[in-house]
């Protein structure tokens, strides 16, 4: 008998963040891969052909598609504990005050994280949009729209110059860390990767701001009320981030197979690619917040399926399970643990995400069938809520625990 108690919580939140933990797993494997050529934003170059069609399938579906569906939760939970905080008014000192507490020891979670084995982490940016964006939460709808339109933009060319470098090369041009077999010298190459990510990661401030938008309708607690402007989303989005992202795949094949593409070509395409992820990104939770809707009418008065109770156990537990997968990433791939990530083929590296998560998602299952909240979120809800104000109180929450 399961102890999680799911009753009276929307499942889409939970949903989209159990499943959103797989895009993110396949994302941050391939960070870890080393010992043969960069390609284009410095995958790997491989030459069996199972290895090329995985890699060109996480381009188009994963490559800067993850973590933009993971940043409009973000944004969304930014809301939900605001609102707990301020006993309904997210704008209140108290809930800034909360919001603003919760994302500065996310950036302190971000460090350990960084510092332990993975340099690529999010946490910390998370974390510093949530404090910068803690004074805007009484924004209105058109300037947080506008914002997100602009910041899109703006960050879309940053990145797309920074990721535009065509050239086979048979160093990294970033994150070089994973292969160094030096655990101390790794380590402190850690500690400069770290503060670099964000700039590899600035379009998520888009989708954390529609997030917010989000959040104050309602979406995905009541997404049958917007049926039309979930599938109009899903379509679009989805849709134009297959385009964009096939597009970088193709030029991926070329200049690996020596087939030059024209540098202000592929500039376009890698401006493009980070545009239509931030789309699929919202595509990819209103096509989940549209399935949680026909999963509860079908199931409305019964209990949640398995799987279904599994992945919304896991979103709950969406940062301990983030968490874990670099634990396993960073036991068997670095080249100063196992190395791994030296023989390891693309192919083998995304059966190696999806085993991983599906690890996770078990464990998460494990766990509320005991009632037991996952070890991290426990910690930072704990510091977050230290020296609280009086005022603040805590209903039962639904928000995102990685954001």
């Amino acid at each position: 008998m399961r102890n999680d108690d799911l009753t009276g919580r929307d499942p889409a939140p939970d949903l989209a963040r159990g499943l959103a933990l797989a895009l993110i797993a396949i994302a941050n494997v391939m960070i870890y891969l080393d010992d043969r050529p960069y390609g284009l934003r410095q995958h790997v170059v491989e030459h069996d052909w199972l290895d090329r069609l995985a890699g060109a399938v996480t381009v188009t579906f994963v490559d800067g598609r993850a973590y933009p569906l993971f940043a409009a939760l973000v944004g969304y939970g930014l809301v939900r504990i605001a609102e707990r905080a301020g006993a309904g008014d997210p704008t209140s000192p108290a809930a800034r005050w909360a919001v603003r507490r919760r994302s500065a020891w996310l950036i302190a979670f971000g460090f350990v994280h960084a510092l332990i084995g993975f340099s690529g982490d999010v946490l910390g940016w998370y974390g510093l949009l949530g404090v910068v964006l803690a004074a805007g939460l009484g924004a209105s709808d058109r300037t947080l729209l506008r914002l997100a339109a602009a910041w899109l933009v703006l960050a879309s060319l940053v990145q797309g110059l920074l990721y535009s470098d065509p050239q086979i090369r048979e160093q990294r041009s970033f994150l070089w860390s994973y292969v160094i077999d030096d655990p101390l010298t790794a380590l402190g190459w850690r500690l400069v990767e770290w503060p670099m990510t964000p700039f590899g990661l600035l379009a998520v401030a888009s989708p954390v701001l529609v997030g917010i938008w989000a959040a104050r309708r309602h979406l995905l607690e009541h997404p049958e009320r917007y049926r039309r402007l979930l599938r109009w989303t899903a379509a679009v989005g989805i849709g134009s981030g297959v385009v964009g992202g096939l597009a970088l795949a193709v030029t991926i094949e070329l200049t690996a197979t020596g087939h030059p593409v024209p540098y202000p070509t592929v500039v376009v395409i890698s401006v493009l690619h980070v545009v239509t992820g931030v789309f699929c990104g919202l595509g990819y939770l209103a096509f989940i917040a549209l399935l949680a809707t026909r999963l509860r009418d079908r199931r409305r008065g019964r209990a949640a399926s398995r799987v279904t109770a599994a992945l919304r156990a896991t979103g709950r537990r969406s940062l301990s399970c983030y968490l874990a997968q670099t634990v396993v990433f960073v036991a068997l791939l670095p080249a100063w643990t196992l190395g791994w990530g030296a023989q390891l083929s693309t192919a083998g590296a995304v059966l190696l995400a999806l085993g991983t998560w599906v690890v996770t998602v078990l464990l998460a299952d494990l766990a509320a069938a005991h009632g037991r909240t996952g070890p991290a979120e426990q910690l930072l809800r704990r510091l977050s809520r230290r020296s609280a104000p009086a005022t603040t109180v805590h209903p039962p929450d639904n928000r995102a625990t990685i954001g």
